[in-house]
């Protein structure tokens, strides 16, 4: 019997490995070098975690079980709820901000499509404990420098920021109830996946038509801040509740102009963010031609831990996923070129010398240096390729010159170039480069 793997997941194969390797220490290293802390938590939750936050209708969308003593679990879909737990659990103790990251994998029981599947790898940067808005701005700078440091510039992708209590404000200046705000963001939020007479129809069934959706839909269109404002306050009488909200933007941007990125930042009121634990300025990252799905996204959450049980804490963060900024990348050709993972690929020239390559390979790797061997013995040339095809920097050929005088041969697998060494020397320095006269 054959088997396959699961449909929405992925083998990764070594060279897969080491490209997902790369990203997730890439996402690592910009996360530290901007002051945050790493913290991982159980790939298993109670589903209340979940049901609390989204209600019943989670449990769909949700790798779900009940274990021996009765308790349902969820396998993880996202990071935020169990950084929220885990931040309660030790609020008192932990100083503020509390500025954590994590690159976790999550699992989401949906249909796999384009950019989006059942397993993947996210990258979570959170800043919890303070409702500053550079901590809105820093979290969208941590983005930014994680787009800088793969080689993408504002031509390739760009941060789409808007406001929670904006749109509020103007779903409420159209008579929009407050306990149906939640529905109108859900909707709003798939202006950018659906059909746009698709979009209307639903927005008329949830409403009635009241407001109608043709009041709603020249707003999604507005784009760039200074037209945002131009909107507001050229017609002030229909948005009376909008300009606070508006002057809150200004402020953001302000911020992210001092951190000098606001040419990857852009407002655009079709980003409403369809959780409804944000409360703040949301955002998302997409290409520049909007051909894939948001790479990343996030925002302010300010009652998100007090709704879980916790103390009333004010967050703002983002998560982006392996899938998408994978697609984006090899779409503009910034995958980078396999890395040599073999520092030392050991060739016994003589089946006499094998017990030697053998000692000198165990050496080598107790001095640190990565260090492989063939198994079988083989022509000198194929095995200088398949030390070539390993990755390998540099091979060491044991021969004549080694039985005879305890010589090594190290050949560097990039130039060409080779040097003879006495052993001792050798292992002094195994990673000495071969000079250019050799």
């Amino acid at each position: 019997m054959r088997f396959q793997g699961v449909k929405g997941t992925r083998d990764f194969y070594p060279e897969d490995m080491a490209l997902r390797n790369w990203l997730t220490e890439t996402w690592r290293r910009v996360s530290v070098r901007n002051g945050f802390e790493e913290y991982d938590g159980p790939i298993f939750e109670p589903l209340e975690l979940y049901t609390a936050k989204s209600g019943e209708e989670i449990v769909q969308q949700l790798f779900h079980l009940t274990d021996r003593g009765g308790r349902r679990l969820a396998i993880r879909p996202e990071m935020t709820p169990t950084l929220a737990r885990m931040i309660s659990a030790r609020a008192q103790s932990l100083p503020r901000p509390i500025k954590w990251f994590s690159i976790p994998r999550l699992c989401r029981a949906e249909r796999p499509q384009k950019g989006r599947l059942r397993e993947f790898f996210q990258w979570n940067v959170d800043i919890v404990g303070t409702d500053d808005v550079r901590a809105d701005a820093e979290t969208i700078l941590v983005a930014v420098d994680f787009l800088r440091e793969v080689g993408l510039s504002p031509a390739d992708c760009r941060v789409r920021i808007n406001s929670r209590p904006l749109v509020a404000a103007i779903l409420a200046d159209l008579h929009v109830p407050p306990d149906r705000l939640p529905k109108a963001y859900a909707l709003l939020d798939k202006s950018d996946k659906v059909p746009r007479e698709a979009l209307a129809a639903m927005w008329t069934e949830a409403f009635d038509n009241t407001p109608p959706f043709g009041r709603i839909e020249p707003l999604l269109g507005v784009e760039g801040l200074d037209r945002a404002e131009a909107m507001i306050e050229g017609d002030a009488a229909q948005w009376p509740g909008a300009a606070p909200a508006m002057a809150a933007v200004r402020t953001l941007f302000e911020r992210l102009g001092q951190f000098g990125i606001t040419e990857y930042c852009v407002f655009d009121m079709s980003v409403v963010r369809g959780l409804a634990y944000y409360t703040g300025i949301v955002y998302e990252i997409f290409d520049a031609g909007r051909q894939h799905r948001a790479a990343g996204g996030g925002g302010r959450y300010d009652n998100l831990l007090a709704d879980l049980g916790g103390p009333p804490m004010p967050g703002v963060g983002f998560g982006m996923g392996d899938v998408v900024i994978l697609d984006v990348l090899r779409e503009r050709g910034r995958i980078p070129a396999p890395q040599r993972t073999l520092d030392v690929y050991v060739i016994a020239a003589e089946a006499a010398l094998e017990p030697r390559a053998m000692q000198l390979v165990a050496a080598l790797r107790g001095r640190g240096v990565a260090a492989d061997f063939s198994y079988r013995p083989q022509p000198l040339g194929k095995l200088l390729r398949a030390a070539s095809e390993r990755g390998a920097a540099r091979a060491v050929i044991l021969g004549q010159e080694t039985r005879e005088n305890g010589l090594v041969t190290v050949k560097d697998l990039v130039s060409g170039r080779q040097v003879r060494r006495a052993w001792d020397q050798f292992l002094a320095e195994p990673l000495a480069p071969v000079p250019d006269d050799a």
